[in-house]
């Protein structure tokens, strides 16, 4: 029986243009992911460093782009919030037939972007449906790693079994299924989390 649910957040409530921020990055001259990128990504969605020292990395890389240049660039992944998405979590919470927890991979840019787009009502909305809102860059830990998921287990004393994880990406709901967690990978514009019930 299912007790508990952790949920993601992109392309899980906000909708998400993965290959929006490449695309805008293109003209200041990405080309691809490097693994010296790829580890400055992490590093920044586990705060390791500051929003400042990322943006004066990425600029390194990137001089012709000035920094609003690049935390537009790095925002442009972030898309619109359904309303019908946020009226069914406080519904759910409301009901509280289940504890309902977020695990998000974000970081201090983008929540502070979602944050003024939404609006401080309707993110502290969102926010207060859930027992507690985990985000990876206040954790020091990222999905896929499994810490992240015991670590979230034991500091609410969550039974693996008895817990639905629900994630867009696989190699996330993979990890999290390696510790007994149920799983559901949502696949984006063919499922959608008001479908949720369904799982249970």
């Amino acid at each position: 029986m299912i007790k508990n649910i952790i949920l993601d957040f992109g392309d899980i409530f906000i909708d998400l243009d993965k290959t929006a921020t490449p695309i805008t990055m293109a003209q200041f001259g990405f080309q691809g992911l490097t693994p010296e990128l790829d580890t400055l990504f992490k590093n920044y969605e586990k705060g390791l460093i500051s929003s400042p020292s990322f943006l004066t990395e990425v600029g390194h890389h990137f001089p012709k782009a000035n920094e609003r240049q690049l935390v537009e660039a790095w925002n442009a992944i972030l898309k619109d919030f359904p309303d019908r998405r946020l009226d069914f979590i406080e519904t759910l919470a409301k009901e509280r037939t289940h504890r309902l927890f977020l695990l998000s991979n974000t970081n201090d840019i983008h929540i502070e972007f979602v944050k003024e787009r939404m609006g401080n009502e309707k993110f502290g909305r969102f926010k207060n449906s859930f027992e507690v809102f985990y985000l990876s860059y206040e954790m020091g830990m990222r999905k896929p790693d499994t810490e992240i998921f015991d670590y979230v287990l034991q500091q609410n004393s969550l039974v693996a079994e008895e817990t639905l994880f629900v994630d867009d990406t696989k190699e996330n709901t993979d990890s999290a299924a390696e510790l007994g967690i149920k799983v559901w990978t949502l696949q984006v514009g063919k499922e959608d989390i008001t479908q949720l019930k369904t799982f249970l």
